[in-house]
């Protein structure tokens, strides 16, 4: 079975068997959600919809979404960790609950592929169950409904929350138990007994019972709406299926490596190469896919440019150790964009601008490390009288600086003073990686500084002034639209309880007359005391009227178009696709003021922007 089968059956298994309505995977850059640089899991996007706003397709939902996980870049080589994962997903928006969604979750495992499903015998599966403790109960009955389908109870496991709980995406937000189904992946049958620490049993999918909402003070409040998660990996589900050992013995990745080995001038890579093989193929589709995204963005130093650029300069290194000569990484890319393209149309519209992006920072990369390598050895001069001391000579911040100036990996770091003499064993290599770590975790904190004010997923926090805040970048955007020009669209937002941050397609600098022309334009509609309205429509009929779709995707058929003002009086100005909330009327809103207007990326400008007590 290849990635594009799986999706396919996926999706076509809920919309026919059980009326769930398909919609779009979001975009990797989390919508108004400052806590979390990528989006991290299918229910991440979601979370407005979890917490009882109502989603223009219904209540029963499935679709496909591109998640990044940057927690474990460094443990990317083995067999089974990514970076860019696809994430399979069924919903209940307070529809149907525990009994539905495992007996849906066990019909489409089980089910012959002539009815739809995957067709895996009962025999090869085993299932674990939340343990209770102190803030939830244990979960019997999940466990009394996987037994009522036939599930021996030798092969279901109650375990503790930090195997089966889920949630909240951010710090806080909804959450809640699950139940967990593994497929047995050993040449030999199945034990009758499931033993959680085999590693031959593998997870697949996982249901979630979102019945809490967890608190800023960290408490577990049941939820009005009770909605079900489950999240399916597609990358781990074609490794199961296809009997191979690891991710990168499949298909999806079959054309990259082969590439990769070619302009390496090898055919079977030792263990070395192989680790440095998957790196590449892993961190260059990741970057394709962030780059290409709805709101793409460009490598920087700051926020997700910042992983980005990482991601794309740690291929570029492994590739010179396995001695690529020339630039490499456009082709790699290429593949990718032909692969996915056709399922992840945003690839093939966006591949001028991903083939752009990771040129210029393969040319500027290769620019940087001779720069960096020359700044190291005047350093590794400058301290050779304290030699003996080792890598504790060098100041602490160092290893980190030589890669936010310099752009230099620590790898390369590393390697470049154990040639040198300056480590010696693995313990200076764990305390180089650990000032740079430190340096890197605070560096990050700061980009992020102020998120104790900020709310968790999209719009889940729908306080006073995060809500006026919201509707203030409709007015924003378009006043943008109508001074700069049509080419100005939104490329992610973020708002906080003290003010709006606001991205957009920008080839230049703004004037301090355009500055002016939008803050007025904006004040205008503040103080024409505009109404609010919202109406549901088709995207066709979104598009018929002008709105703006430029989220569209997210929320499928149906969409919520808010207009602010009036077709009737001729008093409209703006009328955009989105989840919500906002105030019923613009006189609600202060007066607002743009406190800067900078670069945020390669053609994207970014604004922060304030309310302001008049006087």
């Amino acid at each position: 079975m290849t990635a594009n089968e799986l999706r396919r059956l996926y999706i076509d298994f809920f919309v026919k068997n059980y009326d769930h309505k398909e919609i779009r995977g979001s975009s990797l850059i989390p919508e108004n959600d400052p806590t979390v640089l990528f989006t991290t899991a299918g229910m991440h996007p979601l979370v407005p919809f979890l917490m009882g706003e109502k989603h223009p397709s219904g209540t029963r939902l499935v679709d496909v979404q591109k998640c990044i996980r940057t927690g474990d870049i460094d443990e990317v080589g083995d067999d089974s960790h990514l970076t860019m994962f696809e994430m399979l997903g069924n919903w209940s928006l307070g529809d149907y609950f525990k009994k539905e969604a495992i007996e849906m979750s066990f019909k489409f495992l089980t089910s012959s592929r002539e009815d739809g499903g995957l067709g895996l015998g009962l025999e090869n599966l085993a299932f674990t169950c939340f343990e209770g403790d102190s803030d939830a109960p244990k979960d019997e009955e999940s466990f009394g409904y996987w037994k009522e389908l036939g599930v021996s109870e030798a092969r279901v496991a109650f375990l503790p929350k930090k195997d089966n709980w889920w949630g909240p995406a951010g710090q806080t937000g909804p959450c809640g138990p699950d139940t967990e189904m593994f497929y047995w992946t050993g040449d030999e049958d199945a034990p009758e007994n499931f033993d959680t620490e085999d590693s031959r049993w593998v997870e697949i999918w996982n249901d979630v019972f979102m019945q809490y909402n967890k608190t800023e003070d960290g408490k577990f409040v049941p939820l009005k709406q009770q909605n079900v998660d489950t999240g399916m990996g597609l990358e781990r589900v074609i490794v199961a299926l296809t009997g191979k050992k690891s991710v990168y013995e499949t298909e999806m990745f079959k054309e990259a490596l082969s590439e990769i080995r070619l302009l390496a001038g090898y055919s079977e890579p030792d263990e070395v190469q192989k680790v440095s093989e998957r790196i590449i193929a892993d961190h260059l589709r990741a970057a394709t896919f962030i780059m290409g995204d709805q709101m793409g963005i460009s490598p920087s130093n700051t926020d997700q440019g910042y992983v980005l650029r990482r991601l794309i300069r740690r291929a570029i290194r492994h590739g010179k150790k396995l001695g690529i000569e020339g630039d490499f990484v456009r082709k790699i890319a290429g593949i990718y964009v032909k692969q996915f393209g056709d399922y992840y149309t945003e690839l093939n519209e966006n591949q001028n601008f991903i083939y752009e992006e990771i040129t210029k920072e393969e040319e500027q990369f290769n620019k940087t490390l001779h720069k960096g390598i020359a700044m190291l050895e005047k350093q590794m001069e400058r301290l050779e009288e304290k030699k003996s001391e080792g890598v504790k000579a060098f100041e602490d911040n160092f290893f980190f600086e030589m890669f936010a100036t310099y752009g230099f990996p620590i790898e390369t770091t590393i390697e470049e003073l154990e040639e040198s003499g300056w480590i010696n064993g693995e313990d200076d290599r764990t305390f180089v990686n650990e000032k740079f770590e430190h340096y890197f975790k605070e560096h990050q904190d700061k980009s992020r500084a102020g998120a104790e004010k900020k709310f968790a997923g999209g719009l889940a926090d729908h306080s006073e002034e995060v809500t006026m805040y919201h509707t203030a970048t409709h007015l924003l955007h378009q006043a943008l639209r109508n001074v700069l020009g049509d080419h100005v669209g939104q490329k992610g937002s973020n708002l906080t309880a003290d003010r709006l941050r606001f991205d957009f397609s920008h080839p230049e600098k703004m004037t301090d007359e355009q500055k002016a022309e939008v803050t007025n334009m904006v004040n205008a509609q503040i103080e024409a005391a505009l109404p609010i309205t919202m109406e549901e429509m088709s995207v066709d009929e979104a598009k018929e009227k002008g709105a703006i779709g430029l989220f569209e995707s997210k929320y499928g058929d149906r969409v919520k178009v808010y207009s602010i003002g009036s077709e009737e009086d001729g008093t409209l100005f703006s009328r955009e696709i989105c989840g919500g909330p906002h105030v019923a009327n613009t006189s609600e809103l202060g007066k607002f003021k743009i406190k800067k207007e900078e670069s945020s990326s390669s053609g994207v400008r970014r604004i922060k922007g304030v309310f302001v007590k008049e006087g």
